[in-house]
């Protein structure tokens, strides 16, 4: 019987301990559901769309484009919605949806139209569409006429060339053998030389103002020598992060970096001036390696082709490719070590082209020929 007593009030008190956990946890529910209901909704962010009219996949330099935006709320108000192009604002506006007619692209190259939409609480969303605009131009098609050629060190890995008062003037490349030559375009002989410490990999050189300026490959680091005797009297810093080619207009300086850019440098503080995306009617020309100026235009090395490109430096457009196909082809045999075409020196005086290339055993004076 007091085993019978004993069951009972063990069972009765399972159960008061169960009816208890019961009504705790719908206290916590009820007291968590109140506190939701009282706490501000979170803010969502607006959503916008970009529509470019007509829809293209690339469009053509010059072309006149519509944007429609339209922008969705989830709650609040908006405030404002602003369109850029290229980071230049085009329009600002309180409505959802608006559209902004005749937009002439006239920005070669990488291009976007970026949305920034905010609320009158301040919670923004951004929205970016990308485009690419290449050239209204074919450019010309050219090839060449060898009229003689000169002797070239093999050991040189040509990354900067230039002729400059009867002499030429070359930048080599790879570690511990990168340097600057002054070099008798006769002979082949250098007649001063200045390397680079091993851990430098030396590409680009330029002429401007008796300075001769010389890029490096990923070391972010370029350095300026006295024309006179390769002293070096300054360096400086660049943001890309390669240095490939380099030529100057009479005021800055021009590198390229591998890709399709050209950036312009000041000379005198080394800071950015502008960039240039460089395109032919068909697309982004990248690998744009050694460069030269001529006649207010670029000529720039394609690395890995046998192309060379003429560009004008204003807007980036391809105005005319060199087919340099074949040229080495005499002077060369399978046992030689030889790279890629690379290298374009001009004689304003004669108006001479003299071309070559990296480890080539010969500097080629060409005359370029029209192609029908």
């Amino acid at each position: 019987m007091i085993f019978y007593l004993s069951s009972m009030k063990i069972n009765i008190l399972y159960k008061m301990k169960k009816i208890f956990s019961l009504l705790l946890l719908l206290l916590i529910v009820v007291a968590a559901s109140y506190s939701c209901s009282n706490q501000p909704r979170r803010s969502r962010k607006p959503v916008s769309n970009i529509s470019i009219l007509p829809a293209a996949r690339n469009y053509i330099y010059g072309t006149t484009v519509a944007v429609k935006v339209e922008t969705k709320l989830r709650n609040g108000e908006i405030d404002n919605i602003k369109l850029y192009l290229n980071g230049n604002l085009l329009e600002e506006s309180k409505s959802l949806d608006f559209t902004v007619d005749g937009i002439k692209l006239d920005k070669l190259g990488n291009n976007n139209f970026h949305v920034i939409a905010t609320k009158t609480d301040n919670v923004s969303n951004t929205r970016t569409s990308p485009f690419t605009v290449l050239s209204d131009l074919e450019p010309k098609k050219f090839t060449y006429t060898t009229i003689r050629d000169y002797p070239h060190n093999e050991g040189f890995y040509t990354q900067g060339l230039e002729f400059h008062d009867g002499y030429l003037y070359e930048g080599t490349g790879e570690h511990g053998k990168s340097g600057l030559f002054k070099v008798n375009l006769q002979t082949g002989k250098p007649v001063m030389q200045h390397l680079l410490d091993v851990k430098y990999f030396g590409e680009g050189i330029t002429i401007l103002n008796d300075k001769v300026y010389q890029l490096t490959y990923r070391a972010q680091k370029g350095f300026v020598y006295n024309l006179d005797d390769f002293a070096i009297i300054d360096s400086f810093t660049y943001k890309s992060k390669e240095g490939w080619g380099l030529t100057n207009d009479g005021q800055y300086l021009i590198m390229s970096n591998g890709t399709h850019e050209l950036i312009w440098l000041d000379p005198s503080d080394y800071s950015e001036v502008k960039r240039v995306d460089v395109a032919n009617n068909l697309g982004l020309i990248n690998n744009l390696n050694e460069l030269e100026y001529i006649r207010e235009t670029i000529f720039a090395n394609v690395y890995t082709t046998n192309m060379i490109v003429q560009i004008d430096p204003e807007t980036g457009k391809v105005l005319s490719q060199v087919n340099m196909d074949g040229i080495l082809n005499m002077y060369t045999n399978p046992a030689d070590t030889i790279d890629y075409l690379n290298g374009i020196a001009y004689d304003s005086n004669s108006g001479r082209y003299l071309i070559t290339g990296k480890w080539w055993p010969r500097i080629f004076e060409i005359e370029l020929v029209e192609s029908k």
